[in-house]
């Protein structure tokens, strides 16, 4: 049976470069089946207490938290709001959080950051990197990919290094599923 890996792009923007990012990582994997998980298909209420103990967890939480149970691997971009995650990647990690505080389940991931800036997102990568394996995940390895708009077009990376070492990245995470 083929290992099943998600891909996921941390902002709910429609044409979110973090999610073409995560998706295009995935489509180099070689022998295993992709998911790619759109944020928008699993919309949650605002995280509090207070919800949760009025209304319990939602249908797409519930649903997102089973396809997570399921998988072999993630690859995760994440969006730098701020400095820090998107709203909506927060907010899906709160609840997520709430039915498994190992939100990753010990398994591996890769771990992108994408942005039009110089540094790429390296502030969330950074946040992300400390916080994440407390959470369960495994990391393999992680890039930011900085200046997406001269990087990336026509949905290939046109910077011969970032290629080089995307796919590098790639075919270490392979190793270990």
């Amino acid at each position: 049976m083929k290992k099943m890996i998600l891909t996921i792009g941390g902002s709910s923007s429609k044409n979110s470069i973090n999610k073409k990012l995560a998706e295009y990582a995935g489509s180099l994997l070689k022998n295993v089946e992709v998911v790619n998980i759109d944020l928008n298909d699993f919309e949650m209420p605002l995280f509090s207490v207070d919800v949760e103990a009025e209304k319990g967890y939602s249908k797409a939480t519930t649903d997102l938290n089973r396809i997570f149970d399921k998988t072999d691997g993630f690859i995760i971009s994440l969006a730098e709001h701020n400095g820090a995650y998107s709203t909506a990647f927060k907010n899906t990690l709160d609840w997520l959080s709430r039915i498994e505080g190992k939100v990753w389940r010990n398994r591996p991931m890769l771990l992108l950051s994408a942005s039009p800036g110089i540094r790429g997102g390296k502030s969330v990568l950074d946040i992300a990197l400390g916080k994440f394996p407390f959470m369960g995940a495994n990391i393999i390895g992680n890039m930011p990919f900085p200046l997406y708009a001269e990087n990336f077009k026509e949905d290939e990376i046109v910077n011969a290094e970032l290629k080089e070492a995307l796919v590098k990245l790639v075919k270490e995470f392979e190793k270990v599923l």
